[in-house]
């Protein structure tokens, strides 16, 4: 295990941020419009979200690096900043946290698949190397492989990430099946355990795909086959469209309330995805009994 994990294990549990889309959305993001390009746009307005979860007691917060791929950033005619965005991703959370908090790069899909040929493992491997050695060198405390659905292509991502020497998160978003217990390539949380463990994952989890209500459920099926250090973020519920706006009708206090026994159940990273907000982490702190 990597060292730094180790001694975030000391003070379970670990407080993570919560979303950063929306939250950038309120800020006045266009929805539809690339967040990761804010960093260089409007850094201003990224640094007001990365500051709110340090102040409302986060002990890790992401960057707004989610999409900044080289792949697809390529679909925004940006490929040519990858380097710009990671690096001012990194730089602004790092300025945000100012040693109050660890800063753990994020590193989404690539959003081109696999199955259907629309690229190859080696263009993967590179993709998310690149990124991954930016948000290194850029002095990241780690990375936070996310919402994937495709196992394949998130074990490339973990197996580029781990060539940094940092520690790597590896989480991918369950909402299909009957139960919405598996990935939309139908990947369960047994074999996404043990896949992005055999990848090299410090620690894995779930983030985004579904309210938290059922990620006791998927906590428990990754407890059956690991004793790794589980990582959860979940959203705010179900996200619903009202008057052309995306709407999350959970609130902090009801989200909070399914934390401690996630906690019980052996989460030691708990946090928020879509729809979530600073007071979902001050509420998460109230219920853990620290301050936020």
């Amino acid at each position: 295990m990597h060292p730094l994990v180790e001694e975030l294990l000391q003070q379970v549990p670990v407080v993570l941020d919560g979303a950063w889309g929306t939250q950038l959305q309120e800020q006045g993001l266009p929805v539809g419009t690339l967040p990761d390009l804010w960093n260089l746009e409007n850094p201003e307005a990224v640094a007001r979200v990365a500051a709110s979860y340090v102040e409302a007691g986060s002990q890790i917060i992401l960057t707004n690096t989610f999409g900044a791929n080289r792949i697809n950033l390529k679909r925004y005619g940006l490929a040519d900043r990858v380097e710009a965005i990671n690096r001012q991703g990194v730089e602004i959370s790092r300025s945000a946290a100012n040693g109050r908090a660890k800063v753990f790069a994020s590193i989404g899909p690539s959003g081109a698949m696999l199955v259907m040929q629309e690229i190859t493992e080696e263009e993967l491997d590179r993709a998310f190397g690149e990124q991954a050695e930016i948000l290194a060198t850029a002095g990241a405390d780690g990375l936070v492989v996310e919402t994937m659905s495709d196992l394949k292509e998130a074990q490339i991502a973990v197996r580029a990430a781990k060539r940094t020497g940092l520690p790597v998160v590896a989480c991918m978003a369950f909402q299909a099946g009957k139960n919405l217990d598996r990935t939309l390539m139908g990947v369960t949380c047994k074999q996404a355990a043990e896949g992005l463990l055999e990848a090299g994952a410090d620690v894995i989890g779930a983030n985004c795909g579904r309210g938290i209500e059922g990620f006791a459920e998927l906590l428990r099926q990754f407890r059956e086959v690991t004793d790794a250090p589980i990582w959860l973020k979940p959203n705010a519920g179900m996200p619903e469209m009202v008057e052309g706006r995306v709407i999350y009708r959970t609130t902090p206090e009801e989200f909070a309330s399914y934390v401690p026994a996630l906690v019980a159940g052996g989460a030691q990273f708990v946090g928020g995805c879509c729809g979530t907000t600073p007071e979902f982490i001050r509420a998460i702190c109230r219920v853990l009994g620290r301050t936020g």
